[in-house]
């Protein structure tokens, strides 16, 4: 187990999980269209720039490097455009992942990572959320996630193709040598938008709605460090090649932040008060989103090293001050 190919390696999450593998001496090739993604961030290994609509290259690509496992990040993540533009989703998210797992199902390779989401949930019954609550998605961002879930069920039983699917949180934080981080465009995750406000790249940060049933009446969020969830991913490898049993994960650390706390935080860290405008709610914002992660723990023996918002917020600022694309 040495050969590994990462769709959607260029991007944000992506590129800190090839780096990882890079640095463990795994063999992996990143495959990206780079339509969201960055070539500099793909800082091991080779980039093969293909989209995953391209069957017929894909599956040249699949034959030639003849992965033991393949990890799929590619895809669109911007809930709001996929309220507006649905089609864009299901195609990109849901039928390209579709044509990669029939190539690897015909070229004999059954064992796949899936970046999955807690938008699976839409408004949970439940915080925290356990991967054994309903899944209600309430824009199609979370719909294309859930339909790729249940293809991997169904592929699973048919086909035998062996699958970990990590439901994420929030993912944040830069790596924190500094090398890669996130780099979105537009960018729409609230840390990097407070960052960017206090850098002067824009002209404030807004918060979204003031009188959710929470502690200061602002959305709650259970923000992990990429780092964290890289090493989840790594975890996750190994737990398919030890038990070849397929599951779902969510990854998060059980508690979470509210927007004022992360821009407080944010403005202690930075040292800069920047402008802050409070503006009427967001259609489909839940008022809290925390993991339950107890699953993950016990089953991959997994301990978070970074499960503070001060460090999470530090590595993002180091990254956006020094920010190489």
């Amino acid at each position: 187990m040495d050969k590994i190919i990462v769709t959607g390696g260029a991007g944000y999450i992506g590129s800190h999980v090839v780096k990882m593998l890079g640095k463990m001496g795994y063999d992996v090739l990143t495959i990206d269209n780079l339509s969201k993604g960055h070539k500099e961030a793909v800082l091991y290994g080779k980039l093969a720039v293909v989209d995953l609509s391209n069957k017929m290259e894909v599956e040249k690509i699949i034959k030639f490097f003849k992965p033991d496992i393949v990890m799929h990040f590619a895809g669109f993540i911007e809930v709001a455009e996929s309220v507006l533009n649905p089609a864009k989703y299901y195609e990109n998210n849901v039928l390209n992942t579709f044509n990669l797992l029939d190539i690897l199902v015909k070229n004999n390779v059954n064992k796949f990572i899936f970046s999955s989401s807690a938008a699976v949930y839409g408004n949970p019954q439940e915080v925290p959320i356990k991967e054994t609550c309903p899944t209600n998605p309430i824009n199609p961002y979370g719909y294309s996630k859930l339909f790729i879930e249940k293809m991997l069920q169904d592929f699973d039983y048919a086909y035998g193709l062996k699958y970990v699917s990590l439901r994420y949180f929030n993912a944040a934080g830069a790596d924190p040598e500094g090398q890669i981080g996130e780099s979105h465009n537009p960018e729409t995750h609230l840390i990097p938008l407070v960052l960017k406000a206090a850098k002067g790249e824009i002209e404030k940060v807004k918060i979204f709605g003031t009188d959710y049933p929470t502690t200061d009446g602002t959305c709650i969020r259970d923000y992990i460090h990429v780092c964290d969830l890289t090493e989840v991913h790594i975890l996750a490898l190994k737990y398919l090649f030890d038990t070849n049993q397929s599951a779902i994960f969510n990854c998060g650390y059980g508690y979470g932040y509210s927007v004022k706390e992360v821009i407080s935080k944010a403005k202690k860290v930075t040292g800069i008060d920047f402008p802050v405008e409070e503006t009427h709610r967001r259609e489909g914002d839940p008022p809290i989103l925390v993991a339950d992660s107890t699953k993950l723990k016990k089953e991959f023996n997994w301990a978070p090293k970074f499960d503070d918002l001060e460090y999470i917020i530090k590595t993002a600022w180091n990254w956006e001050m020094n920010r190489k694309f």
